[in-house]
């Protein structure tokens, strides 16, 4: 069973910082893709950040130049370093896994959230 531990979220003022973490454990299959989502009240989920076992990584285009991802020397691990935040980027932000599984489409796993709050 797949299991996420996230951590990072809080309360910070407009402009301020938050480092997002997240360690997925329970698949000994490969994990080939990890990253975030997140959903504001009212309003679809949204893509923010991406990270590739290969490295590569994308980024909506809302948050390039301020956000950035990153993987931990453990596979099952990362991170989401998150500047100049703003008040609409309040939101509970999902952590999320892509496993690979032998002769099987990749599936996808959700962290249980974590929200960040944006406010003066």
């Amino acid at each position: 069973q797949v299991q996420f531990v996230e951590s990072g979220g809080g309360l910070v003022q407009p402009g301020g910082s938050l480092r997002l973490s997240c360690e997925a454990s329970g698949t000994i299959y490969p994990i080939i893709a990890m990253g975030w989502y997140r959903q504001v009240p009212g309003k679809e989920s949204e893509m923010v950040a991406t990270v590739t076992r290969n490295g590569n990584t994308d980024y909506a285009d809302s948050v390039k130049g301020r956000f950035t991802i990153s993987r931990g020397n453990a596979e099952n691990t990362v991170y989401l370093q998150m500047n100049s935040l703003k008040p609409e980027e309040t939101a509970v932000y999902y952590c999320y896994i892509s496993i690979r599984y032998p002769s099987s489409n990749p599936r996808n796993y959700w962290g249980q959230g974590t929200q960040g709050t944006v406010s003066t």
